[in-house]
């Protein structure tokens, strides 16, 4: 039914863990609310967004650079209001660009301080696993068997036999 009214498809090993009766592993569950689909995260993709493909965090990065580098500058208004004004519309701007971080996830867990593992469930990149470290390096980053080499982001499937924490990169955090 969430699949249905959210407009996507989960990858399949998700799809079959949210089937099991006595999961060995706690993640976020989707559960119908009266304002629509929840995890049970403090922090959601919008609806709007989950069908979109998720970015790879690397296809944001001169965009993220070009906004900041935007931030109104007290120094360069008449005065204080007017910069108000200018840097609250440029926080909007970056509130929206940021929720596009997340678009096509769905939280798996959330390690407090910020720290969410996501699931990847629309575009080429639906089925693996995510951390979104934004809380304190603006990063969200692939958790991987082995950052050395190519950093592949773990499916689904093999984050469940792993602790989030131990797919970060060596001195992470």
């Amino acid at each position: 039914m969430a699949e249905h009214e959210l407009g996507v498809s989960f990858p399949a090993a998700y799809r079959a863990y949210l089937k099991e009766a006595n999961p060995a592993k706690p993640v976020f569950r989707p559960c119908r609310k009266q304002w629509g689909w929840d995890w049970g995260a403090d922090r959601q993709t919008p609806a709007d967004l989950l069908p979109l493909p998720f970015p790879h965090p690397d296809s944001y990065v001169t965009a993220n650079a070009d906004l900041d580098a935007r931030e109104p500058r007290l120094e360069n208004f008449a005065n204080e209001q007017a910069h108000t004004d200018a840097w609250q519309a440029w926080d909007a701007e970056y509130e929206v660009f940021e929720a596009q971080k997340t678009a096509g996830t769905v939280p798996l867990q959330d390690h407090g301080c910020g720290f969410y593992t996501l699931l990847a469930v629309t575009g080429p990149l639906a089925g693996t696993v995510w951390w979104d470290g934004r809380a304190t390096c603006d990063l969200i980053i692939p958790l991987s068997l082995d950052h050395m080499d190519s950093a592949r982001p773990v499916t689904f499937s093999e984050w469940l036999r792993h602790d989030s924490w131990n797919l970060l990169p060596p001195g992470w955090g």
